[in-house]
């Protein structure tokens, strides 16, 4: 009997022995395993610089080219023009004189290469997951549309001869103000460790230009600054919340005015 006795006591205390636990009533159940979060990427767009704004940037850019804010510009810009216009016979004679060196700068400024430049720069800002870099090729193309505009506004106004008699579209020298839009939308966008190089070519662009004998100083000169306001204008610009067009629209008024002695139409553009 003592040995039963022993044996019984022996298998009574084997599950503490082993370390299993005591029978304290029914184990709890296991939660569930939280599923694993989503990767979640960041938008490449930034909800203003978008193909449905494109429309209204655009318009946008234009008109705040001739907003107050870029007055002090303006006036700059006019005088530093007045001015080199006393230098253009000078100048046109100095540079004439040169060796030939601005063939290339002609070239890659051309409308052709200029146009391919800008829609090739566009297209890989779409594909591309840099914010800053899309957001800088998406300035670059309302840039170009809108520097494009004035300055053929501008040419057609002024109807100034250029200097080999070519035509009377000299002023001013479109192939300077787009160089220079898009050196203003680098600077605006990637600061002057990149823009200074960006402005450097864009000079040699317009000093291309007079050694070419296609315009005078001063065309240059009117050149760079119409196309630093535009860079500046459009990249800020398109950088402010458009939220309130993008839910609206502009809205354009045409109203008739009929007077006594006047007749015409009244344009309202309403953002």
């Amino acid at each position: 009997m003592t040995l039963l006795r022993s044996l019984a006591l022996l298998v009574a205390l084997a599950p503490a022995a082993s370390g299993a636990p005591a029978e304290e009533g029914p184990a709890p159940a296991r939660e569930p395993s939280a599923a694993p979060e989503p990767v979640r990427h960041p938008a490449r767009d930034d909800g203003r610089r978008t193909m449905h704004l494109l429309p209204a940037n655009l318009l946008h850019g234009a008109v705040g080219v001739v907003s107050p804010v870029n007055f002090p510009l303006l006036l700059a810009g006019g005088m530093a023009t007045a001015s080199a216009s006393f230098l253009d016979e000078n100048t046109r004679e100095a540079a004439t004189n040169q060796l030939g060196w601005s063939d290339t700068f002609e070239t890659a400024g051309g409308p052709l290469y200029s146009t391919v430049f800008v829609a090739g720069m566009f297209t890989a800002g779409r594909f591309t997951n840099s914010r800053r870099f899309r957001a800088m090729t998406y300035d670059m193309l309302d840039a170009a549309v809108v520097n494009f505009t004035y300055t053929e506004i501008l040419k057609l106004a002024v109807g100034r001869e250029r200097p080999n008699g070519q035509d009377n579209k000299s002023f001013p020298s479109g192939h300077t103000s787009n160089a220079f839009a898009m050196a203003s939308v680098v600077q605006q966008h990637y600061g002057w460790k990149i823009g200074v190089p960006a402005y450097a070519l864009a000079g040699l662009m317009g000093a291309s230009r007079i050694h070419q004998d296609k315009h005078w100083l001063s065309d240059v000169v009117a050149g760079a600054g119409l196309g630093l306001i535009v860079g500046r204008t459009v990249a800020r610009v398109n950088g402010r919340s458009l939220e309130r067009v993008a839910s609206r629209g502009a809205t354009l008024s045409v109203v008739p005015i009929v007077a006594r002695h006047a007749r015409g139409m009244q344009m309202s553009v309403i953002f």
